[in-house]
């Protein structure tokens, strides 16, 4: 094949690699398909390169073939988990099925017996998985969910804080001084006591007192 045949050929099936490249990048849900054609594109001048008519394959369906192994040789690269972790897990997967429709249920054990390293190869797979929503936790797994920024907590939060400042207003100086001390400044009863030079039985009376009127405040009781 000369320089004038390649070229001829790279520009007719180019956009072939486009297409492999969207049919890839959403099957295996790939957000940018960049890496794809890229790699799509190196493999399709190497089927050019390695292209033989004598073996009875159009060089389109060889391209093809050439440029789809490219692609997902890519994609590989980039799994944090081995080929050979997902070979051992898709046989020990068979195994188990093929042992269930004879009535037999195969214990870890057993499974490791008959298939070495198989225990380790879906430990791999569960730790590099990302999580799924269809799919139910591991065993033993916990979710640790972020509700900081949502909408419905920050509002719930704003109107709290509202309602405890509007509380704090309906208090005499010294009950706002001791729920001030004790909650925002986490400072013991006994210790404000001594400060303000009142007995602790005082200052626990004032603190109640305050508790009291505040949650009648919150919750439109106060007269």
């Amino acid at each position: 094949m000369n320089a004038e045949e390649r070229e001829r050929h790279v520009r007719k099936l180019f956009p072939v690699v486009f297409r492999i490249a969207h049919r890839v990048a959403r099957i295996c849900r790939v957000p940018d398909e960049d890496d794809l054609v890229g790699d799509g594109a190196l493999g399709l001048v190497r089927a050019l390169d390695t292209y033989d008519a004598n073996r009875g394959v159009t060089l389109d369906r060889y391209a093809r073939h050439v440029i789809l192994g490219a692609m997902l040789n890519g994609l590989r690269r980039k799994d944090p988990i081995s080929e050979r972790a997902r070979r051992r897990v898709r046989e020990g997967d068979r195994l188990q099925a093929a042992s269930e429709a004879r009535g037999l249920m195969l214990s870890p054990q057993q499974l490791e017996e008959a298939l070495p390293g198989i225990t380790r190869a879906r430990a791999q797979v569960e730790r590099g998985l990302p999580l799924s929503l269809d799919a139910p936790l591991p065993s033993g797994a916990r979710m640790h969910i972020d509700w900081s920024n949502d909408p419905a907590q920050l509002y719930e939060s704003s109107v709290r804080e509202r309602a405890v400042n509007s509380a704090l207003d309906c208090l005499s100086a010294r009950q706002r001084e001791i729920v001030v001390r004790h909650y925002f400044a986490d400072t013991p009863l006994r210790t404000i006591s001594q400060t303000m030079a009142v007995t602790p039985q005082r200052v626990s009376q004032l603190h109640c007192a305050a508790l009291h009127r505040m949650r009648a405040a919150v919750t439109g009781e106060l007269s």
